[in-house]
């Protein structure tokens, strides 16, 4: 079993450093929120994660896989979220551009594990490359469950450690990003990404 996760943790390494929704809204959390809410926003993502290793190991993500219908419920739900993000981002850009910060969204601790976990749970495409992967690394004779939380405790830890590291980099920069016109650029290009994150989910089919 030790082979088996020193094996996935090579692969999982390279899922974890790709850009993608996740890292997308971490940085935009951390960004906008800061350190404390950031960390919230993975904790939400790794838990989604995690519910997602599970549905693998008992068989729902297969049902996914096999039903268009039921994959096209998610990527629709997760489509529509993400469009929601990019108006979100949009609208607090609107508010940035008016100088007034009390008109401006502001996201809690447990309002940014929520959108991890939304964000992470409303996306098949992360319960499919589970389904893809999780078995190709579950050695004979072990019970999938077990083997399969292992697994993605692995690749958690290595999207608990990247998360640490981008979020220490854009609090780094925090004060110039929070410099009104920089904000008022980082939040229309996060809101545009986002927007168009969702409509390439709702296009991209099984």
């Amino acid at each position: 079993m030790l082979a088996s996760l020193l094996a996935f943790a090579a692969v999982a390494a390279v899922l974890t450093v790709t850009p993608g929704v996740d890292t997308l809204l971490m940085v935009r959390t951390a960004a906008v929120s800061g350190r404390r809410v950031a960390f919230a926003a993975n904790a939400g993502i790794s838990f989604g994660c995690l519910v997602w290793g599970i549905a693998s190991a008992v068989g729902l993500t297969a049902l996914l896989a096999a039903s268009q219908l039921a994959y096209d419920a998610v990527r629709y739900a997760g489509a529509a979220y993400l469009l929601w993000l990019g108006i979100q981002a949009l609208r607090s850009r609107a508010a940035i551009a008016t100088l007034d910060p009390a008109e401006q969204l502001r996201v809690t601790v447990g309002g940014a594990f929520r959108q991890g976990v939304l964000t992470n749970l409303l996306n098949p495409k992360v319960g499919i490359v589970y389904l893809s992967l999780l078995p190709q690394f579950i050695p004979p004779g072990y019970a999938p469950l077990p083997a399969s939380v292992a697994l993605v405790g692995v690749h958690l830890v290595e999207g608990v450690l990247w998360c640490g590291v981008l979020v220490l980099l854009v609090d780094r920069m925090r004060t110039v990003l929070m410099r009104p016109r920089v904000k008022l650029w980082f939040e229309r290009a996060t809101g545009v990404v986002f927007v168009g994150l969702g409509v390439r989910l709702a296009v991209n089919r099984l």
